[in-house]
């Protein structure tokens, strides 16, 4: 069953997208990031680019010929994912397709619509028996 972790209280959901995604690849793992549309995604792209000087995390957009071989990628066009393994959620509705993946994360910014929309999707999953992890990052120093 999907593992579904809920980060809340991010002033900035980028830092933490790029963060999360970083320590999953180093681990080994794949990552599907699904952004909310193409600027979304193109911020994202460009941040990977620059977000840690000391580490490159390979990635590339879900259209891009080299997309199935690629560790991070980003999609903002609902393309059918390439790995099972992690699920970053930037996008305000729920993917499709969460439970075919390992992880889903959600990240939840202090915008009160926001907020709104990830509360629904915590009611959808939680009332289909998925066991939900929640992470206050504003206890975090």
């Amino acid at each position: 069953m999907t593992q579904i972790d809920f980060y809340t209280h991010v002033p900035d959901k980028l830092p933490v997208a790029l963060q999360l995604a970083g320590k999953a690849w180093e681990q080994g793992l794949k990552v599907w990031i699904r952004a909310a549309n193409a600027t979304a995604a193109a911020h994202i792209d460009e941040a990977l680019w620059t977000h840690n000087v000391h580490s490159f995390v390979p990635h590339c957009r879900a259209e891009h010929a080299l997309a199935s071989v690629t560790p991070v990628i980003i999609d903002a066009n609902s393309c059918t994912p390439h790995t099972d393994e992690v699920l970053i959620n930037l996008h305000p509705e729920r993917p499709e397709y969460f439970s075919r993946f390992k992880r889903l994360i959600e990240i939840v910014s202090l915008d009160d619509a926001d907020r709104a929309r990830a509360r629904e999707r915590f009611i959808f999953y939680r009332d289909r028996g998925f066991e939900i992890r929640s992470h206050d990052l504003s206890k975090k120093t």
